[in-house]
């Protein structure tokens, strides 16, 4: 197998066993922790545990991960090289309360998250992921689990074209005709229970908000009573799993796309980065971020304290395994690390879509396997600038890896990435980079498949030679 098609490969395995932010991050640490890494928790006080020329990462809420390595040759005060993602995709999300019967079917009900194609939902085999907190009996304790039901378990299902009056455009009411259907309605019977055998309930049991059937399915899957589910979080995905394809293995057809080529891509690049990690002289730094997709203001989102909180804890540490806690630096090398740093914002970039062309720039399109592309926007929705350009420019060069460049058009729209946010909050030098794709935000997506290799091979090299090739780059 070439190098190509093996991490073409490696980012299917990826993104099927993916179907949610938890268990993107649950991915990744799996990966990491087979690379050598070492979990680290909030909790706990860092000082005198890091070490150099080693490996860490740390979680938040399950759905966010921050993994970074030491160079064997770090002094505080050095810079640090970070790539920044998010873990999460539009999705469909199951409502605290969702048991739905109608016209002799059970429906699901569900809350659209972040701005999907919607209408590429229907008529899909769809399942559900995610977490789900159950009490373990033994001790009493409350502990996540991940689920995912490897089955075809609803449809979102669409009106018979003969039955369409309005057969020229397809539109629907989000709330009561997107729902999906699990099945017909044949709820098991049940003594009813007297008043003198109900406990007090703060919030009706999940059993009572949720298809008692489908809770079962998922009490089974799981192992566990249904009467010890104390509540979840669960996403629909689609079960067609993500795949090579076109006639020479040059596309990849896959759900999240967006953006799980860069938690992949970022990962790989930053294990391969470890093997030089004795002759590195900073900190290399992979940060992927939940609810990106809505705005990223939450607690473990972009713009939360999670990135500045653990830059803080890196900056002021001595790695000096015999220091006591109270030994650690003075603020003022967190400002000075800022200065000599730099991020890769990355996330998915606009291919050109051969049947709407009008649609893009004239001179700026980019085009599917032929490299990561960087974008640009004056009004910083990406914040690239010349500067970051000559940097990742540098780094290509070194790793042979072709660059695209994207500007939108003026009389169009233009999304944003998590850069101007982590750009304005740490005053860190940024530039928004991207793969290629189309279809952003379907359910099904296209990238090409040799871009994977070439998007893992630029942040290897940006983690291995940031470090020598910033310095010479002046700017005041």
């Amino acid at each position: 197998m070439s190098s190509t098609l093996k991490q073409a490969q490696g980012f299917l395995n990826f993104v099927n066993a993916s179907p949610t932010p938890y268990h993107v991050v649950d991915t990744v640490k799996k990966q990491l922790s087979e690379a050598g890494f070492k979990e680290l928790s909030e909790r706990t006080n860092w000082a005198g545990k890091l070490k150099k020329n080693e490996k860490y990462y740390v979680t938040r809420n399950a759905s966010s991960i921050i993994a970074f390595t030491v160079g064997g040759k770090y002094e505080p005060g050095n810079g640090i090289s970070i790539v920044g993602g998010h873990t999460d995709s539009p999705s469909l999300r199951v409502k605290p309360i969702s048991d739905i019967l109608k016209e002799g079917y059970a429906e699901v009900g569900v809350e659209t998250y972040g701005g999907g194609i919607w209408h590429t939902w229907f008529d899909r085999d769809l399942s559900l992921a995610g977490r789900v907190f159950v009490t373990e009996p033994e001790t009493g304790n409350v502990v996540s689990r991940l689920i995912k039901i490897d089955k075809p378990l609803l449809r979102i299902p669409t009106l018979a074209i003969h039955l369409d009056k309005e057969r020229s455009k397809f539109e629907f009411n989000k709330e009561t005709q997107f729902r999906p259907i699990v099945g017909l309605d044949a709820k098991p019977t049940e003594a009813p229970k007297k008043d003198g055998d109900k406990e007090f309930q703060s919030i009706k049991a999940v059993v009572e908000r949720h298809n008692k059937e489908l809770i079962q399915i998922i009490s089974k899957d799981l192992g566990v009573s249904s009467d010890n589910i104390e509540d979840f979080e669960l996403l629909l995905y689609d079960t067609q799993k993500s795949c090579l394809g076109g006639m020479k293995d040059e596309f990849i057809f896959s759900p999240r796309l967006d953006n799980q080529v860069t938690c992949y891509c970022a990962t790989q690049g930053l294990i391969l980065s470890t093997d030089k990690l004795s002759e590195q002289s900073g900190i290399q730094l992979v940060s992927l971020f939940d609810h990106e997709e809505i705005g990223s203001l939450s607690a473990q989102g972009a713009n939360s304290s999670f990135l500045p909180d653990v830059l803080h804890r890196l900056t002021q540490l001595t790695f000096n395994p015999d220091v006591d806690l109270s030994s650690e630096l003075p603020s003022s090398y967190f400002w000075t690390a800022m200065a000599k740093s730099f991020l890769i914002s990355s996330d998915m970039a606009h291919g050109v879509n051969p049947n709407y062309s009008e649609n893009y720039e004239t001179l700026n399109k980019p085009k599917l396997n032929e490299g990561p592309v960087i974008k640009i926007n004056a009004n910083q929705r990406y914040v690239t600038n010349s500067p970051g350009i000559v940097l990742l420019k540098k780094l290509a060069s070194l790793s042979k890896v072709p660059l695209q460049l994207f500007v939108i058009r003026n009389d169009s729209p233009c999304g944003s990435t998590i850069g101007p946010m982590v750009a304005a909050k740490l005053g860190i030098r940024t530039l928004d980079i991207g793969n290629p794709q189309l279809s952003m935000h379907s359910i099904r997506e296209t990238c090409g498949s040799e871009d994977i290799e070439k998007l893992v091979s630029l942040f290897e090299s940006f983690f291995e030679n940031y470090h020598t090739i910033e310095p010479k780059i002046l700017v005041n």
